[in-house]
């Protein structure tokens, strides 16, 4: 799991000496014991090189990172953290949107509700899901569950990753916007405990639509934004000069402010969860385990207040947004 074959330009460095120490290790193992104090040497040399990566990203690096689809994913938290699960579809009204997975199941002993995108890995699976672009019927799938949650007072844990709602005119013709917007209301006024986790790409309003909690978390190389970079700099630069879009996708993501630690010093997020040594999709099993730490902290948090105080602090939380931005 750990040693996953696909990588981006960037990583090149650590991914050439990873090799490298694993033919070493194989050596001394056949019994060339001589070669021990240059797997030694090279691993203290992975370490510098991995600080040196991953310690220094830049605003569009983690983009690649929140995007690559190696990175975990709704189904990949599913399965490592949540036992007896069962999956609910359609939203009783035109289908199923497998772009949303949703059910119940058991979270360290809590009984609770999983919502969250699912974009794929393979060719054939990310075209099912529609490469995590949610229809309508997708949010009102979700809606659907948020009343069940509700209903019998499971927590509700959401996972957010997607680069946004499917634009498409059919999409537009069964309410899009509506779904969405219906999302925002009932989380708002919710009467049960609610943790949202970026933990990938969190695009536009098919992002916000799983977002209104009481817990707002983010995986350290994920991003939450109204627009991608390369949306904004289509928008800003492109309508001049198309040829530069992608060169400016770089400055708009740096502008945007997207990443896990500018959000949260916006104050939007309440917890950074830290990823393995070099990233979430070279150690998935272990990204998992951190993230399922985290939520039970939080859990074990909100377990504490009462329904009445925890709408108290939910409304609080996002009338304090945009206070004192220019």
């Amino acid at each position: 799991m750990a040693n996953t074959r696909q990588f981006l330009d960037f990583e090149k460095p650590v991914v050439e000496l990873e090799e490298e120490i694993l033919k070493v290790r194989a050596l001394v193992e056949s019994g060339d014991i001589g070669r021990a104090k240059e797997a030694k040497k090279l691993e203290t040399k992975l370490e510098k090189a991995r600080k040196d990566v991953y310690g220094r990203l830049t605003p569009y690096q983690r983009v690649q990172l929140a995007r690559i689809s190696e990175r975990i994913q709704t189904e990949d938290i599913i399965n490592k953290l949540i036992t007896d699960f069962v999956e609910l579809h359609g939203d009783r009204a035109f289908g199923d949107d497998a772009a949303i997975i949703g059910g119940v199941g058991k979270f360290e002993g809590n009984s609770v509700v999983v919502i969250g995108h699912q974009r794929g890995r393979t060719t054939q699976e990310k075209i099912k899901r529609n490469f995590g672009m949610p229809q309508p019927e997708g949010y009102r799938k979700a809606q659907r569950l948020f009343k069940m949650a509700e209903k019998f007072n499971l927590p509700l844990l959401m996972f957010i990753d997607t680069q946004g709602a499917y634009p498409g005119l059919e999409a537009e013709e069964r309410g899009q916007a509506e779904a969405i917007a219906r999302c925002l209301l009932m989380l708002s006024n919710l009467r049960t405990r609610i943790i949202s986790t970026v933990i990938g790409e969190g695009g536009s309003g098919g992002a916000l639509a799983l977002g209104i909690c009481d817990r707002m978390l983010m995986l350290e190389n994920s991003v939450y934004s109204v627009i991608s970079p390369e949306g904004c700099a289509s928008i800003i630069w492109g309508k001049d000069d198309p040829s530069k879009t992608a060169e400016y996708a770089k400055v708009a993501a740096q502008a945007l402010k997207i990443t896990a630690p500018e959000i949260t010093q916006m104050g939007l997020v309440d917890e950074i969860i830290k990823e393995p040594a070099g990233a979430a999709h070279r150690d998935r099993d272990k990204a998992c385990e951190l993230l399922g730490q985290a939520l039970l902290k939080q859990l074990k948090q909100l377990n504490k207040l009462t329904m009445d105080e925890i709408l108290a602090k939910r409304y609080e939380k996002f009338r304090k947004i945009g206070q004192g931005a220019d």
